[in-house]
């Protein structure tokens, strides 16, 4: 039977109830202008009565002082800061009142944005687990291509994802294929960091052992090396796939994607809908907390199989 563990749900939902007070409390001061400019157009009360007294005050000393403005702050049409009930309706809206399909549905949209972080996961997670396999064999590999998988890193990837784009589309390369690309180059190097620690995780001992039983370096590979990595391996696959969805996200950016929760994000920064720009930023957060969970799932089903426990 499932059991529910409280002591692991009890701490992540006082993290999160936390932040859900903290960015209400925030609606007001940063509605609070609008709010009062909506009301004086309106023909709102606003308190205080005088010229001068609402003159030197501002808009946000003046939502405190009206419970109407403080109401209004939540329910904008545009605001500076969604109230937390305003992304949900939009979530709500965009995911189980229209189609799958359509282009307004958050899920369609989704499917886009995971088709090109599942292939880009899968590439750079097999290139990132040979990297480590010829780094940990190899000692030319070791001391020239761990330097520049590291350099690699610190090349911003709102620099180079344009460059990626606009080289493969001058070769006729378009669509999923550069986006996956982009998602692979940020998820490689955590698989490769991860595999490289653990396949050296085996002490001498259990080195000096399989000498003494004769082994040669591909039973010694398959028989303590690889298994001794697994708990680094699905460490590194949760990052992994967490930076191959940035990297789908971003990849979309400067294509102007008609899809993605890139190009959602577009849509609202351009057209002033922050509802869909907060819509598709949450949806790409659970999105990423889905795969994640998948593969503790699959973490801990295969750690229990070998006898080793979830980490």
């Amino acid at each position: 039977m499932w059991m529910i563990d409280l002591r692991g749900i009890i701490p992540a939902a006082t993290v999160v109830g936390c932040i859900l007070l903290i960015w209400t409390l925030a609606v007001i001061p940063m509605n609070a202008h609008l709010a009062a400019d909506m009301a004086a157009r309106g023909d709102v009360v606003v308190t205080p009565h005088s010229p001068q007294d609402r003159k030197a005050m501002t808009g946000v000393t003046i939502a405190v002082k009206n419970p109407v403005i403080i109401a209004m702050t939540y329910s904008l049409d545009r605001p500076r800061l969604p109230s937390p009930h305003q992304v949900a309706v939009e979530m709500h809206n965009t995911i189980f009142t229209v189609a799958p399909t359509s282009r307004r549905s958050l899920v369609h949209h989704a499917w886009v944005t995971l088709s090109a972080t599942l292939l880009g996961f899968v590439i750079g997670t097999t290139l990132g687990v040979l990297l480590a396999v010829g780094i940990v064999y190899n000692r030319t590999m070791d001391k020239s291509v761990m330097p520049w998988a590291i350099t690699s890193q610190t090349i911003p990837i709102l620099a180079l994802a344009p460059m990626i784009i606009v080289m493969l589309g001058a070769i006729g390369i378009q669509g999923l294929l550069p986006k996956s690309i982009i998602s692979a180059y940020l998820s490689f190097f955590p698989v490769v960091v991860g595999m490289v620690k653990g396949l050296r995780s085996p002490d001498a001992m259990q080195l000096d052992l399989l000498r003494t039983y004769n082994a040669n370096a591909p039973q010694g590979f398959w028989k303590l090396r690889l298994p001794a990595s697994m708990p680094y391996l699905f460490t590194s696959l949760k990052i992994g796939i967490s930076a191959a969805l940035v990297g789908a996200i971003v990849g979309e950016l400067p294509t102007g994607a008609r899809a993605g929760f890139g190009a959602r994000m577009l849509v609202g920064d351009q057209y002033g809908q922050p509802m869909v720009t907060w819509a598709a930023l949450f949806g790409a957060a659970i999105t990423a907390a889905l795969l994640v969970g998948l593969i503790s799932f699959i973490e801990r089903r295969t750690l229990n199989r070998m006898g080793m426990g979830a980490a």
